[in-house]
């Protein structure tokens, strides 16, 4: 009798600490928080952050000197904006000024676009003679192809500035840019890193002006209030979570 006693004692036991278990392993504490992909935290809205993409609509976005959204070569799949070529690149219908800007971007493999910023549509025909150039690009395979490609990767100042170290994901990874422009003072973070920063107008700008294929456009780089800009070099590369906040 006695044995039988003990043994249900410990049955129990074991049963109540398994039970004990489960509840821990099913607790608010050790629920994952599920990505926001394409929205807003509250804590971003309250920090004043809009989507410019939402996964679903391009209603905020038109081509360069067009009316319109491209009719081809961007498209909205599986809740990504995807440029493979042909359709120009995109600017968004409102301009900023002071802003902090951050994209999701993968690339393909030979994928080249970039991120213009502070864009203005004036009677230079391509959008790259008149904006900053926040660079995207299939790093290690340029590399090998070309060999010397500073200030031409990923997260660069376009032919401008080159950053420390590559700080890219590899092709078919997500990665984060986050841009931000404040009276002149850039910087172009990548995937947490700080890959560079400059000063609009500064001696040491115009000094890597004149020395890049930018010198002989005199309105390179000068607006103070300008589109954003995706663009369209002829390869697949995707983008998500589109987000921009204006600064003081």
């Amino acid at each position: 009798m006695q044995n039988r006693l003990l043994k249900l004692l410990i049955i129990c036991i074991l049963f109540g600490c398994n039970s004990a278990q489960n509840d821990t392993s099913n607790s608010e504490e050790n629920v994952t928080p599920k990505v926001i992909h394409n929205g807003l935290s509250e804590a971003e809205k309250a920090e004043g952050w809009q989507l410019l993409f939402d996964g679903k609509s391009t209603d905020q976005w038109r081509g360069y000197q067009k009316e319109a959204f491209p009719e081809k070569g961007w498209n909205v799949v599986d809740n990504e904006l995807h440029v493979t070529k042909g359709g120009g690149d995109l600017i968004t219908k409102k301009q900023f000024g002071n802003f902090e800007l951050k994209i999701d971007f993968m690339v393909s493999d030979t994928a080249n676009s970039g991120i213009f910023y502070l864009a203005v549509e004036d009677s230079v025909e391509a959008i790259w003679k008149n904006a900053p150039e926040y660079q995207i690009l299939d790093n290690q395979t340029y590399i090998k192809m070309y060999g010397d490609m500073t200030t031409h990767l990923t997260a660069e100042n376009y032919d401008l500035q080159a950053a420390p170290e590559d700080y890219t994901n590899a092709v078919g990874e997500w990665n984060t840019a986050r841009i931000l422009h404040q009276d002149g003072h850039v910087e172009h973070w990548l995937n947490g890193k700080k890959a560079i920063e400059y000063d609009i107008g500064s001696e040491e700008w115009e000094n890597l002006v004149q020395k890049s294929k930018f010198a002989e456009y005199p309105n390179y780089g000068r607006a103070k209030m300008g589109h954003i800009g995706l663009q369209d070099h002829g390869h697949l590369v995707k983008f998500r979570n589109i987000k921009i906040r204006k600064l003081q």
